[in-house]
């Protein structure tokens, strides 16, 4: 089915209720029956505000994560967690999330836990929206692992890893998932100093087994810890090697930028939809319809309605929960408003 034009969407994650925060420091007082309905609880007030603000593609909010990727180590044997991180005082950055040793070899025998969140999201879910699920990529899934005489460097550890995500990108359209986002913030983050020609071909390895049977974005962003951001914020390395990712759709982070190299989007329409950052996550201020609008215009400059998405520019699991609502009202209300003067 063709989407809308100017379609809305989010990446993937939304905050946390304070209650989940909280329970999740005094799981042991919980019974497994206690901890599903805990889980049930929190992914039905995330699909609650998606629903409310009028979003035409929802997720889960990730609620069962307690990082976009780190989580996923939990299901990967082979992985030693190292508690010591680099650096547990002053202002918040990557180093102090620390990195988990590899000490045997990697194994997914039981897959990745996605296609078990999209299975809750199924059930819990309205008829309307579309169900999306999101599932980071192999090479920024290897990001906080540690090389070792088994697995040489990071692009040995991705080698490792993907076939994890490959085949839970296949169970998860097996299991009717008709949407997936593949996160790889990490590559667009790198790509001013990596090779992005070997990039493309990591991601397009991880998804060949699903392209063409659902519709599949990838989500570039600039990082997104604590609100921060953590690579160089530029579209321009990314060109022309990205514009042969094997998607439907790419996401570009372009609110938190003030829409610098928005020129840059109209490459990237030539050969997929583009969903475009018109909210910027890391910001308290609330954008207006008519912020939301004024976006919307600037992005038609350079990719056609009928290609376009408009979403936050990131997850929303840093940005309040008070402010993710409103943000994503307004964003909805004003990609109506240009969808309605189009007709």
């Amino acid at each position: 089915m063709q989407p809308l034009p100017i379609r809305t969407t989010v990446v993937g994650s939304y905050p946390f209720p304070g209650w989940l925060e909280f329970s999740v420091k005094h799981l042991h007082e919980f019974g497994n029956a206690d901890r599903e309905e805990l889980i049930d609880d929190a992914v039905i007030a995330a699909i609650h505000d998606q629903v409310t603000a009028g979003l035409d593609v929802i997720t889960d909010g990730e609620q069962t994560r307690l990082d976009f990727n780190l989580s996923f180590y939990g299901f990967i044997k082979g992985i030693k967690e190292n508690t010591d991180e680099l650096r547990r005082f002053g202002p918040p950055a990557h180093d102090q999330r620390g990195k988990n040793s590899i000490a045997d070899t990697l194994t997914a025998p039981n897959g990745l836990g996605a296609v078990k969140e999209f299975k809750r999201l199924q059930k819990l879910a309205p008829n309307g929206p579309v169900l999306k699920t999101s599932v980071p990529g192999p090479y920024t899934l290897s990001g906080r692992l540690l090389p070792n005489e088994k697995y040489k460097d990071r692009y040995a550890i991705t080698e490792a890893l993907l076939p994890f995500v490959k085949k839970e990108l296949e169970d998860l359209v097996a299991a009717g998932c008709t949407e997936i986002t593949v996160d790889e913030p990490s590559m667009s983050c790198y790509a001013y100093k990596e090779d992005t020609q070997r990039f493309v071909d990591i991601f397009n390895r991880t998804v060949a087994g699903v392209a063409g049977k659902c519709r599949l974005s990838t989500h570039l962003c600039f990082g997104n810890f604590k609100g921060r951001p953590v690579g160089y914020r530029s579209l321009a390395p990314m060109l022309p090697d990205f514009l042969h990712l094997s998607v439907d759709e790419v996401h570009i982070e372009m609110a938190n930028r003030e829409f610098a190299e928005a020129e840059l989007l109209a490459a990237f329409a030539e050969k997929m939809d583009v969903a475009v950052g018109i909210i910027d996550v890391k910001n308290y201020y609330i954008e207006t319809e008519d912020d939301v609008v004024q976006r919307i215009k600037k992005c038609l400059q350079y990719v056609p309605a009928e290609k376009l998405a408009v979403a936050p520019d990131c997850g929303l699991s840093q940005t309040a929960r008070w402010a993710s609502r409103q943000k994503l009202v307004n964003m909805v209300r004003g990609a109506k408003k240009v969808r309605e003067s189009l007709k």
